[in-house]
């Protein structure tokens, strides 16, 4: 399929880094949580709620910390938005990193990432030795489109119109990563061959099969 792909796709968290979704069942845990219960309630009213406030820049981080705490109370826990937020910068992810650098030696590539407007660029961290490491990362694609700055978030079908616009590029030769199903329908709809990201492995796996490059070594 590679002679027929124009561009290469990706979110970041969760795909080049580590989901936040594993540092919030890490929460959870230490703090006698059901599991998934952060995710339950940013998926509460998913498009009015605080964390698609915060996401577009409708909310600050101490608006957000108070908003998000009301949600979680109305569900059951008194969940601190603060806390939630210091829990959202992933790990990178080394081996997805060259595989991002092997699309790019082929084709096109670009982000689209729903983040929001916290600590340092869109790294959302705090550290400055972190946020200088992901910014290179950020440096290698194409075009980068960040909810926060933009102001709409995925899965919002004009997000991903726009990037194809930006790289000049027919949605029905793309391929897209994202490790939500819910943002990767719109995708999918316009014509983008998606990919679902569970882990490292799979989507090394997947995307080798999606292009036909070996884009990195697959652990076995």
């Amino acid at each position: 399929m590679s002679n027929t792909i124009d561009a290469v796709i990706w979110d970041f968290g969760g795909v080049i880094t580590s989901s936040p979704f594993e540092a919030f069942n890490r929460y959870e845990a230490e703090n006698g949580l059901p599991t998934d219960f952060i995710r339950s309630v940013n998926a509460r009213n998913g498009d009015t709620n605080a964390w698609a406030k915060l996401e577009q820049s409708q909310v600050n981080a101490e608006e957000f910390d108070t908003l998000f705490l009301e949600e979680a109370k109305a569900l059951g826990h008194a969940v601190p938005g603060k806390h939630v937020l210091g829990l959202l910068s992933g790990n990178v992810r080394p081996r997805v990193v060259e595989a991002l650098r092997h699309c790019k030696s082929k084709v096109k590539v670009g982000c689209i990432t729903n983040n929001a407007p916290i600590g340092k660029g869109a790294s959302m961290t705090d550290s400055d030795e972190r946020a200088a490491e992901i910014e290179k990362i950020f440096d290698l694609f194409d075009h980068v489109i960040e909810s926060s700055k933009l102001g709409i978030r995925k899965p919002d079908p004009r997000i991903y119109a726009l990037m194809c616009e930006a790289l000049d590029v027919d949605p029905k030769h793309c391929v897209y990563l994202d490790d939500l199903g819910i943002n990767l329908k719109p995708a999918r709809a316009m014509g983008m061959t998606t990919i679902k990201v569970l882990n490292e492995d799979q989507l090394l796996a997947d995307l080798t099969k999606a292009t036909g490059w070996q884009v990195a070594q697959v652990a076995q």
